[in-house]
C-alpha cells in the first residue's frame, strides 16, 4: 500500500517496464481504497461540466486533494485523468462540447461544421475555448502534482468518433455509403490533427518524468495511449479496414505503447484486423452493459485470442472474477483493474490472493522440463 506523498516511482517504473517487455511473470494488479474528503460542489463532474469561472488551478487543487486521500494497492498509482469526455478532440476541431446539468455526461455536436455538405468540411488545427481549457487544466495539474502524480491524457477519441461528432452519427453513417472518398479525406485530416494534439499534451506531461497514462488503467515509462473507435460498433470489418486500421497503424508507428479500447461484443468482428495492426501493443476488452464482466469464463476465448497474437490485455472486473481468472488461465501479460467484492477481504488482501493464484497457475502451465 502507498499514498501519493510517499509513492515509490522507481519500483513502479521497473515493474511496468518489465510488463511491456513481456518479462514480468505475473499480472499487473491494480486496486485502490479511497477516503472521503471535503470537495467543492462541482467536483466529481467531467471537467467540461465544471463552471467556466472555476480556475484551472482550483481544479488541480481539488484533484490533488482527492489523490492524496487514496491508498494505492498492488501496481496501482496516483493519476488524475483530465476528463473532458470521450472524443474531446472534436471540441477542439470546430465542434461544440455539451454537458448535462444533472448527470456526469458529455457529448459533442458539429459546431462550426453544422449544416455543411461533407465536401465543404475542412478540419482546422486544434483551437478554441475547449482547446485552451483542456491545456490549462493539464498545465495546472502538472504544476500542482510535480513528481508525485501522473497527469492522464484527455480522451481525444478515434478518427471516426470525431467525424461522427462533427457530422452527427446518423449523417456520418450515410456519408460512409454515399461519399466514401470524402470520408477518406476527412479521416486523413483528423488523424493529421490528432498527432499534434497528442504532442502538445506530451510537452506538458513528459517533463514531470513520471511516464504517461491515458484514461484507462495502464501506465508506460514511454509514450502510450488508449486508442479507440466506438463508432466501429456500427460498421463492417471491410469499413473498419478502410477507415480505422490506417489511423491505428499511423499512430502506433509513432507511439511505442499503443493500446486499443475494444468496447462491446459488437466490435468483436474487427478483432482479427485489430490484432494484425503493426505496433499495437495490447487490447482492453470491455464487454459492454448487460454482459458478463471481462474476467468471466464467457470471454476466455477472446482473451486467449488476444494473448495468442502476442498482444497484452487490460480488463476490469470484481475481485471474485479476477481470482477465478487467475486460477484458470495464465495471466502474465494482463492488467487486472479490480476491487474486492469478497466479504472480509480487503483490497490489499485481494492483490495478494490474485498473485498467489496467478503464480500457482503459472507453475502448473510451465513444462516439467522448465521446472526441473
Amino acid at each position: 500500500m502507498a499514498r501519493m506523498q510517499d509513492f515509490d516511482w522507481t519500483a513502479h517504473r521497473t515493474t511496468w517496464s518489465r510488463w511491456w517487455a513481456r518479462d514480468l511473470e505475473r499480472p499487473i494488479v491494480m486496486t485502490q481504497t479511497g477516503s472521503k474528503v471535503a470537495q467543492p460542489a462541482w467536483w466529481g463532474r467531467q471537467f467540461g461540466g465544471i463552471p467556466a469561472e472555476v480556475s484551472a488551478e482550483a481544479i488541480a487543487e481539488a484533484a490533488e486533494r482527492a489523490l492524496m486521500a487514496v491508498d494505492y494497492h498492488g501496481d496501482d498509482f496516483p493519476k488524475c485523468w483530465v476528463n473532458f469526455g470521450p472524443g474531446s478532440l472534436a471540441a477542439c476541431l470546430g465542434g461544440e462540447l455539451h454537458t448535462a446539468t444533472d448527470t456526469n455526461t458529455t457529448w459533442f455536436t458539429p459546431g462550426i461544421h453544422a449544416g455543411k455538405a461533407i465536401a465543404d468540411v475542412r478540419i482546422p488545427a486544434p483551437s478554441g475555448r475547449w482547446h485552451e481549457r483542456i491545456r490549462s487544466v493539464t498545465r495546472a495539474c502538472a504544476a500542482r502534482f510535480g513528481r508525485r502524480g501522473v497527469v492522464g491524457f484527455s480522451d481525444f477519441g478515434g478518427n471516426l468518433d470525431i467525424l461522427a461528432s462533427l457530422r452527427e452519427s446518423n449523417q456520418a453513417l450515410l456519408d460512409l455509403m454515399d461519399d466514401p472518398a470524402e470520408v477518406d479525406r476527412l479521416c486523413r485530416e483528423i488523424t493529421a490533427q490528432w498527432w499534434p494534439a497528442y504532442q502538445a499534451e506530451c510537452a506538458i506531461i513528459e517533463p514531470l518524468g513520471l511516464g504517461t497514462s491515458p484514461w484507462a488503467a495502464i501506465w508506460s515509462p514511454q509514450r502510450c495511449y488508449m486508442l479507440q473507435s466506438d463508432f466501429c460498433y456500427m460498421i463492417s470489418p471491410k469499413q473498419f479496414a478502410r477507415w480505422v486500421v490506417p489511423d491505428l497503424a499511423d499512430i502506433c508507428s509513432r507511439i511505442p505503447h499503443g493500446f486499443y479500447h475494444l468496447d462491446g461484443k459488437g466490435e468483436l468482428p474487427h478483432l482479427d484486423l485489430l490484432l494484425a495492426v503493426p505496433g499495437l501493443q495490447g487490447v482492453q476488452w470491455i464487454p459492454g452493459d448487460g454482459n458478463p464482466c471481462a474476467a468471466d469464463p464467457h470471454w476466455r476465448s477472446v482473451l486467449t485470442r488476444i494473448r495468442a497474437a502476442g498482444k497484452l490485455v487490460q480488463i476490469y472486473g470484481p475481485g471474485s472474477a479476477m481470482l477465478k481468472l487467475a486460477a484458470e488461465m495464465p495471466t502474465d501479460g494482463f492488467v487486472l483493474a479490480t476491487g474486492s467484492d469478497i466479504p472480509g477481504m480487503s483490497n490489499a488482501e485481494l492483490v495478494t490472493a490474485i498473485q498467489r493464484e496467478a503464480e500457482a497457475t503459472r507453475k502448473r502451465a510451465r513444462p516439467m522440463a522448465a521446472v526441473a
